[in-house]
């Protein structure tokens, strides 16, 4: 009985994954992928930005983005000390990396914007998100026309700053959109 049991089931896993791979054969846009119906791991994927030539790209996620954890130092500006990040070490190996990150597009003024982990509603400004909930973009070419709340991935290189208190602590330059213009 038990040996049918787990037969039915591993049956099931494998039908269910076909079925996805065919789906995904007719719809290539829009739809699940294997990574994403959770039947594959998630790993690095390929893009192809430029010419012939392959760009490894890590893809990020808004949870990596906040096991970051915060220190108190002395700042000559703020004389009572400011928080100061203290990155992961599996964020700083991406550090100047090719990295793809979604998420929704947040106006910071008329010309800059950032991609932000929460609805314009809840971001970090409005919000109770911490810093860690948002990256400054520096598009390639120029800024494209972006609506408020627009969901995007954007691929781009990945920067960590854990200095500069004025500053983001993450960004992504050089960025194209390359899901949800």
């Amino acid at each position: 009985m038990r040996k049918t049991y787990y037969f039915v089931i591993t049956l099931f896993t494998f039908l269910s994954a076909i079925y996805i791979s065919d789906n995904l054969k007719e719809k290539k846009s829009d739809s699940l992928s294997l990574q994403q119906a959770g039947f594959l791991p998630k790993m690095e994927t390929f893009s192809k930005p430029e010419a012939k030539s392959f760009v490894v790209t890590d893809t990020l996620n808004w949870k990596l983005l906040g096991a970051i954890k915060f220190v108190k130092k002395q700042n000559k500006d703020y004389p009572d000390g400011v928080m100061y990040p203290i990155i992961n070490s599996t964020l700083k190996v991406k550090n100047k990396k090719r990295i793809a990150m979604s998420g929704f597009i947040v106006p910071i003024d008329n010309t800059t914007y950032a991609l932000s982990k929460n609805v314009f509603a809840a971001c970090f400004f409005c919000g109770q998100a911490g810093p860690e909930t948002i990256m400054g973009i520096k598009f390639r070419g120029g800024t494209p026309k972006l609506k408020t709340d627009q969901y995007v991935t954007l691929e781009g290189n990945f920067r960590i700053n854990d200095n500069d208190v004025e500053d983001w602590i993450y960004h992504i330059e050089d960025a194209v959109i390359v899901k949800g213009k």
